[in-house]
């Protein structure tokens, strides 16, 4: 009922959906930096759909299963292996006892789910990892070789679920959240539908626009440079967020405030002018200026930006931001209701 870590990779730590009712204490939420695709695959592989997972980053990953177990997978650019089959993305899995999962990333981040979950400590009502405040998770920090990780008990679902697979890999699959696409050679209309480009030069940065609504201290100077500035990703950036450079804001319009709480996807802009887009792992309060805030649904397109790529801003309405989570939850809700008439 566990499973070995033979290479760990890079940043590679243990997440649910977060850690919630904790923030008037300075405790981030932490959590998986894509929930909802973190939601879906636990449902795929017959979890409740917050069981804690394997946030990846970078690096080459190898987990050996001590026993048979359903795995499920999705995010950015990455080969996905069961022993010698690949594995689609969005497609449960077997694992038997003994077999190795290798992962090997190419760009941006993916989410691992095993039937049963991660079956490590919760603290503060969650098991995700602070690898700042070094609790949660796995004794607090990113995972290494030779780590071992209890597996808790697969439930009736997943029982349900292996019996009505006829090979390795299932021949059904969860939806592609809008949301979560991590796009090669363009950007996303503001509607989220493709726009047809060229192919990538693998030479060149990813682009992504991020869709945001005015910050309290947005003003249209700041605001316009920020609408009209290429960025790129800066390479000290982590799970707090991305630091982004290359276009510079005039801060001339604004100044630093007294400390109030900022939440994941506010952009704050400090002094220098080179704006920060937080995420899950950011902390509860700041002084710098909240100029925008990327809308909850692309904070699942931010979750796979990684240095040096291209990011650009897209100005939407809160009505609009409030109608695409509404449509991602519909999605996930008509999934949950598909496995539930189809596994019982």
């Amino acid at each position: 009922m566990r499973v070995v870590v033979l290479a760990a990779g890079y940043s590679t730590t243990v997440q649910d959906c977060g850690r919630f009712g904790f923030r008037k204490f300075g405790v981030p939420a932490a959590g998986a930096l894509d929930a909802a695709a973190l939601r879906v695959l636990n449902l795929l592989v017959g979890n409740d759909e917050c069981a804690a997972g394997i946030e990846i980053s970078s690096g080459r990953i190898r987990l050996q299963f001590a026993d048979d177990r359903l795995i499920a997978w999705s995010g950015g650019d990455f080969d996905v292996h069961a022993g010698a089959v690949a594995v689609p993305q969005l497609r449960c899995a077997r694992m038997s006892a003994g077999a190795v999962c290798e992962i090997s990333p190419r760009h941006g981040r993916a989410w691992l789910v095993i039937s049963g979950g991660v079956d490590v400590r919760p603290v503060l009502g969650s098991r995700s990892t602070d690898v700042r405040a070094r609790f949660g998770g796995w004794q607090g920090r990113a995972l290494r070789d030779g780590d071992e990780l209890l597996l808790g008990a697969p439930t009736k679902a997943t029982a349900r679920i292996t019996s009505a697979m006829n090979g390795a890999v299932a021949d059904w699959s969860g939806p592609q959240l809008s949301s979560s696409r991590a796009e090669r050679g363009g950007v996303e209309g503001s509607r989220g539908e493709s726009l047809q480009v060229a192919p990538r030069d693998p030479s060149t940065p990813l682009g992504m626009t991020l869709r945001i609504t005015p910050g309290k201290n947005w003003n249209d100077e700041a605001g316009g440079q920020l609408l009209r500035g290429n960025f790129h990703v800066a390479v000290n950036s982590d799970r707090m967020g991305p630091r982004l450079e290359g276009a510079n804001i005039d801060t001339a319009q604004t100044s630093e405030l007294v400390s109030e709480a900022v939440v994941p996807g506010t952009i704050q802009l400090p002094p220098g002018g080179a704006p920060i887009v937080l995420l899950a792992d950011c902390q509860t309060i700041g002084g710098y200026p909240k100029i925008a805030h990327v809308i909850t649904v692309d904070l699942a397109r931010a979750a796979q930006l990684q240095p040096m790529d291209e990011v650009r801003f897209e100005l939407t309405t809160l009505e609009h931001a409030q109608q695409l989570l509404r449509q991602r939850e519909h999605d996930i809700a008509l999934f949950r209701a598909g496995l539930q008439a189809r596994f019982g």
